[in-house]
């Protein structure tokens, strides 16, 4: 029984991380209505600026949070403003050639300026054990999985109790109403992005104490964090963070228990059977689904 409590617990912190990188995919896609196929990378893009930070000098990856941040919420800005704003009347499809370009783009850039070698950011103390009941995890995942599920709520928060939530909500309800109650949708499509960077940036500071940054590794972020909200529901903040929890129980429960090569085929046979059965998602998602052929 222990061991079955310690793969559920491990699966548990997994899934939070998870949860942290589609809400932030959530965000952008129900106020913008863009399906960001680049979303993994803003993940590598926080891990490397990490790394750099750590071993230029010697920055602590949780101090590093001040400075990551705010480059990654401008960076969400930018994004929005050059690359995207400009195609936002386009098809779904044009949308997501785009980010998959971008995708692709970044990654190798990544592999220019870093080359392929796994770079790694070392906090002895968080590589050691807290150890409750006789079940175990290091404090780096549980800080990042603590830190992950506060973001995740105070963003709830945010959307409900805040003028900046609510006007989120209206545009994410129908923009054009929004825009004839004078909402400048424009200006919070970058925040929205901007903040979907920002929480993704954060996921990778909290992963590179136990996770190599690579210049794919943004792609594994990316696939996780589609899974996540179709299973959760496009635009459905409570599906994605109870999506992210219970990916990470499947995948951990698939290595412990079966063979660790299988987690990846566990993961998306269950992603494979929800869009055949239930396209909308296991709590329902957005009514703009439809746009990326999801209803």
């Amino acid at each position: 029984m222990t061991f079955l409590i310690q793969a559920l617990v491990a699966g548990l912190l997994l899934g939070g991380v998870y949860a942290l990188v589609a809400v932030g995919l959530n965000i952008i896609f129900g106020v913008v209505k863009i399906t960001n196929f680049a979303h993994g990378e803003l993940v590598m893009i926080a891990m490397y600026f990490t790394w750099f930070l750590y071993t230029s000098w010697s920055v602590n990856p949780y101090v590093s949070l001040l400075i990551v941040t705010p480059i990654m919420f401008i960076s969400g800005v930018l994004l929005q403003k050059f690359i995207l704003e400009p195609m936002q009347d386009s098809s779904a499809n044009m949308k997501i050639f785009v980010t998959l370009g971008l995708s692709v783009f970044l990654q190798n850039f990544a592999l220019f300026l870093f080359g392929g070698q796994f770079r790694t950011v070392t906090v002895g103390w968080a590589e050691q054990s807290i150890t409750v009941g006789g079940v175990s995890a290091t404090y780096g995942r549980v800080i990042a999985f603590v830190v992950a599920i506060l973001l995740v709520v105070a963003l709830f928060w945010m959307m409900k109790r805040t003028m900046l939530g609510k006007a989120l909500g209206a545009i994410a309800e129908d923009r054009d109403t929004a825009r004839m109650l004078g909402i400048p949708v424009k200006r919070y499509y970058m925040v929205a992005m901007g903040l979907g960077a920002a929480l993704t940036g954060i996921a990778g500071v909290l992963i590179i104490p136990f996770q190599a940054a690579y210049p794919l590794v943004g792609a594994h972020y990316t696939l996780m964090a589609f899974v996540v909200v179709v299973l959760g529901g496009l635009g459905n903040m409570t599906g994605a963070l109870i999506g992210g929890l219970f990916l990470g129980v499947i995948e951990t429960l698939t290595g412990t228990y079966i063979d660790p090569a299988l987690q990846q085929v566990a993961v998306f046979a269950v992603f494979i059977v929800v869009l055949i059965v239930r396209p909308q998602g296991i709590f329902g998602g957005s009514a703009r689904n439809a746009e990326v052929g999801l209803k």
